[in-house]
């Protein structure tokens, strides 16, 4: 584990505008993030809007216009020094976010690579389905800073020819270019080339299962338990009263929002607090064990309280560092993060929305994925019993929206 993440990676984004690239590139540093890379994105775009203002012309992408194409290579320049610094200050990910379209170009972010180090991956978003590229252009193109207040007709023509301009000089990664994945039409073909290593197929398992989609996911604890009425962990205790009657609110609550047809579905825990909230809103849950509550170990049963008369070590141990605290022969959260990646991986690629009904741990590792927390915040993100928290992810991030039931 320590010898893998020693290596440290840039992945090159390649393809036109309009094709994805920016919402890949922020879902990939989101996911590397959550497992415990430090990742970041350095977006040419931003760099360009930040230095030069955001109503560039078409013509400023003209690769026959002399000053604009000095200009696009120092922002460049500056992109790939900051990235060089923040490489050796400690990161271990990074993620260029640009059209990166000719083979001078990827060279030249090679040569940079060679010299620090780094090993490079190019990862190619390639489709010309022009229903698709149209509607990424008025979705996302549209709104944003390089056509704040320009007419939406205007700023669509203007975007159509900065695409020409970059469609006449496009060159396709080829395979003597090194490390690369292809996503061609959507995802529905991948191409690989040269991927070795832990990352590279970490990030290619994650490419693969990715929908560009903006269905809920909404996540909710189970009812109250008798166990929390003593303030114990872990265990399989039954629903109190009150965790029922929870059970009953959360179900009237997903009709007032979802038809029968909407293809909604629940995904549970293996225990019985959860499959039986779970159950009020569907009896044909999806029970996993991946969704299990963090494993408390001798712990399991205890209060806290119990834990910090009898075991004051653990106790301590436990309030130094949540993140990295394993209960003894149980589990940590950076345990529970990792056996969550199927889970996260399963939610990217599903088109449907879907209920999780889990426990306090599991929550706050799933949110921290789509709310883009560092991992080291995680154990302390709020998730509050009697809750629904509906989160809708989009290319920049997420939009959240809590409701209280009880």
């Amino acid at each position: 584990m320590n010898n893998r993440r020693e290596q440290k990676h840039v992945i090159a984004m390649v393809g036109l505008p309009a094709r994805g690239k920016s919402y890949t590139a922020q879902k990939l540093a989101r996911y590397l993030s959550w497992l415990g890379y430090a990742t970041r994105v350095f977006n040419l775009g931003e760099r360009r809007r930040a230095t030069l203002g955001g109503s560039q012309p078409a013509a400023f992408f003209d690769p026959a216009n002399p000053e604009g194409t000095a200009a696009r290579q120092a922002l460049a320049d500056a992109a790939v020094r900051e990235l060089t610094l923040w490489m050796h200050g400690g990161g271990q990910v990074a993620i260029l976010d640009a059209t990166n379209s000719t083979r001078e170009r990827r060279a030249w972010i090679r040569r940079h690579c060679d010299e620090g180090g780094f090993e490079l991956h190019f990862v190619e978003l390639i489709h010309d389905d022009p229903a698709v590229i149209e509607e990424n252009i008025r979705a996302t193109k549209l709104n944003s800073p390089d056509y704040l207040g320009v007419d939406p007709e205007e700023a669509a023509r203007d975007f159509r020819a900065r695409l020409a301009y970059y469609s006449g000089n496009h060159e396709t990664v080829g395979d003597d270019e090194g490390s690369f994945v292809k996503l061609i039409g959507m995802g529905r073909q991948v191409v690989l080339n040269r991927i070795d290593g832990y990352v590279p197929a970490r990030i290619v398992f994650f490419l693969t299962n990715l929908q560009i989609s903006t269905r809920p996911i909404w996540l909710t604890r189970h009812g109250e338990s008798l166990y929390n009425l003593e303030n114990r962990i872990g265990g399989n205790p039954p629903l109190s009263p009150r965790g029922e009657e929870y059970g009953a609110r959360l179900a009237a609550h997903v009709r007032d929002h979802f038809q029968p047809g909407d293809g909604l579905e629940v995904w549970t825990s293996t225990l019985e607090r959860s499959l039986k909230t779970g159950w009020f809103v569907d009896p044909d849950v999806q029970p996993w064990r991946n969704l299990d509550e963090i494993d408390a170990g001798v712990c399991d049963g205890m209060t806290y309280a119990e834990i910090k008369e009898r075991m004051p070590d653990e106790y301590e141990a436990r309030a130094r560092d949540k993140l990295r605290y394993r209960y003894p022969m149980g589990e940590s959260y950076q345990d529970v993060i990792q056996r969550l990646d199927r889970v996260i991986i399963e939610l990217e690629r599903h088109r449907n929305p879907v209920l999780v009904v889990g426990h306090q741990a599991v929550l706050r590792a799933l949110y921290a994925y789509f709310a883009d927390q560092p991992p080291e915040r995680c154990p302390h993100i709020s998730i509050p019993l009697h809750t629904v928290i509906k989160l809708t992810p989009g290319a920049y991030g997420c939009a959240e929206e809590r409701v209280p039931l009880l």
